[in-house]
């Protein structure tokens, strides 16, 4: 936390010479006695010791309130999180042939286009979405924009293809997200608001860039990119005798009838991981349908928030009243005099 006029701190002193003007106070008014005889009068005082552990309450509650008091005074600043209406997201999904396989129900495509629909009903209406295929070659689907209902129909479109090309499909959604900031500014930590949220369950087999020449493109132009290595580690694909035979990280063919075959389809976490790492964003990894779902949820409530200093003054000023008020409350309570 900072301080817009620090000079005003010194306010702040205020509390500890209130402090010792109370105990003073306190201490002269111990030297008088009385001696009573009242019998009375005795019980009512009785009443009163029995309320002595919580006689300081009140001036402790007055003192919090005058140290919030005082520090509003010097215009705090906090880093708080808010959630930016003018961010970019593109939506890039691996759709090579090893989406059909089902280790991951309906199938490893069907549960990611469910979790996308859920990311983009989750995001803040004010974000533009884009959507970004890749397989033997990047596609774009959905160039970036506020209404839903295109990217629901683009997200529906998806459909397994044959091989992995990473780099490109990240070159492709690097290029789309700076298309859609028509240069904007970047922030202090030289960040754009925008971000790619990158899916795929495979290694790269295809293309031009490497996943890391993709992901040295992204951090150059400011975006972060968040990944999701979608799939099991028991992944496998089953190919009938005659079924077509894709490229890498997919494979085509069908369901391995009589006389075929099964293929292991394992997700490549740890290239994923070097990208978000590379790009200052996040990885994640999902072997379910349910897990997908949650880390789609999870990136569209905070995927467009932004960490922004703001004055929180009105945050003490407003402390300092409730403070206020429960120091007269207790004062009441226990007879005790404020200050």
């Amino acid at each position: 936390m900072t301080f817009a006029s620090p000079w005003l701190l010194p306010v702040l002193l205020l509390v500890p010479a209130v402090l010792v003007l109370a105990l003073v106070f306190d201490r002269r008014r111990a030297r008088y006695t009385v001696a009573f005889t009242n019998i009375d009068l005795l019980a009512s005082v009785a009443t009163t010791t029995r309320r002595r552990p919580l006689r300081w309450l009140p001036l402790a509650l007055f003192l919090l309130a005058l140290a919030s008091a005082s520090a509003a005074l010097a215009r705090p600043n906090a880093k708080v999180r808010e959630t930016s209406d003018k961010a970019t997201i593109v939506l890039l999904v691996d759709v090579s042939g090893s989406m059909r396989a089902s280790d991951v129900k309906p199938t490893r495509l069907g549960a990611a286009q469910s979790a996308m629909a859920t990311f983009a009903d989750n995001v803040p209406k004010g974000v533009k979405l884009g959507l970004v295929s890749f397989s033997t070659s990047p596609d774009l689907l959905v160039i970036p924009t506020t209404d839903r209902t295109i990217l629901h129909e683009g997200i529906d479109l998806l459909a397994p293809e044959a091989g992995t090309a990473i780099g490109d499909g990240l070159g492709m959604a690097v290029h789309v997200a700076q298309t859609a900031l028509a240069g904007a500014p970047r922030g202090k930590d030289g960040k754009v608001p925008a971000a790619i949220v990158l899916l795929s369950d495979g290694a790269q087999t295809r293309g031009t860039l490497t996943p890391l020449d993709g992901a040295a493109r992204a951090k150059a132009a400011g975006i972060r990119v968040f990944t999701v290595a979608l799939g099991t580690k028991n992944g496998t694909l089953g190919f009938g005798p005659f079924g077509g035979y894709g490229f890498g990280g997919g494979f085509g063919g069908g369901g391995g009838g009589n006389g075929g075959r099964r293929l292991p389809v394992r997700p490549d976490p740890v290239t994923l991981a070097a990208i978000a790492k590379e790009t200052d964003g996040a990885t994640y990894t999902a072997n379910s349908a349910k897990r997908v779902e949650a880390v789609y949820k999870e990136l569209g409530s905070s995927i467009a928030q932004r960490t922004v200093k703001r004055e929180v003054s009105s945050w003490f000023v407003g402390l300092a009243a409730l403070l206020l008020v429960g120091s007269l409350g207790a004062a009441r309570l226990t007879g005790e005099q404020l200050p």
